[in-house]
Order: C-alpha cells, then structure tokens, then sequence
C-alpha cells in the first residue's frame, strides 16, 4: 500500500511516516516505480510505535521496543525493564508539576487581582522580595523540584519559599 493508505489505516500524517523512515525505526520497501510499499506488517509497527510515543516512550525506547516486539525469543523481562524507567520518569515529572502548582498557587493566593499595580506574581517572577521571599535567584517554592534538572536538590542549595 502508499504511503497515503498507510497513513489512514495507522492513524499517523504521512511526514511522520516519513521521518520514521528516515531515522531508520521503520523500512518500507519500493514498489517498481519507486514509491514506497507499505505492508500489513508495516502498518502494525507504526501502530505499535504510535501507542508507546502516546505513553511517553522516546523514539530511541520505541527503537528498542520494536526490536524486542520483532524479537519472539524475548524475555519479557527486558520490556518490563524499559517500561519500569518509563513509569518512574513519569512520576518525577508529576512530582515537578505538583511543585510548581504548589508554587504558582501560592503566587496566585498572594495576589489581590484588583485595580492596584502591586501583584505579588509579577514580584515573584521577577525575583523581588516583596512577594514574602519571592523566587530570587531563579528559586522555586517549598518542595517544587526543579524541571530543568533536579539538581538543586542534589547540590543542597536552598531556597526561599514564596508565602
């Protein structure tokens, strides 16, 4: 089948298809003229890799997926291994966002929403005190971790909590 069919029956645009190719995680082979020829099986592995990407699977983990999916002598062992780091890289970053919820709440509860210029969210962007420590220093409330990297942590710097 074209690429166009393929596409319809996995679900994915025809320029992802494309790119899968391109970085190697999917081979279609050539029809005589030249375009490219989608199999059955095709169709399944762009399926296959379109589900793990929706669970939150890297393209380098969906390479190694898909190998093991090929692989029928697999031990399974190895899938639940991926999927384990997959499960605990999810729950860090659940854990980030909880922290700058935490965070930006405390900001929002801190600000009248009036009239007034005063806004302790703008303050507290900006890194000015007066937000009641504000984030100085590019800090992060009690308890948000740090997205960019949880270093902050690891290195034992502070920081203030906005109140």
């Amino acid at each position: 089948m074209n690429i166009g069919a393929a596409a319809r029956r996995s679900g994915l645009p025809p320029k992802t298809i494309r790119y899968y190719e391109e970085i190697g995680l999917l081979t279609a082979s050539r029809a005589a003229n030249g375009y490219r020829d989608y199999s059955e099986a095709d169709v399944q592995r762009l399926g296959f890799v379109q589900r793990a990407r929706r669970l939150g699977f890297s393209v380098e983990e969906c390479r190694q997926l898909l190998s093991l999916y090929s692989d029928r002598d697999r031990a399974s062992a190895d899938v639940k291994a991926i999927a384990l780091e997959k499960l605990a890289e999810i729950d860090r970053r659940i854990e980030e966002l909880a922290g700058l919820r935490r965070m930006l709440g405390q900001l929002v509860e801190s600000c009248h929403g009036d009239d007034r210029p005063d806004c302790p969210i703008i303050d507290g962007l900006a890194g000015d005190g007066r937000a009641g420590g504000g984030l100085a220093g590019g800090g992060r409330a009690a308890g948000a971790a740090d997205p960019a990297a949880s270093a902050g942590a690891r290195s034992g710097t502070s920081v203030p909590a906005v109140r």
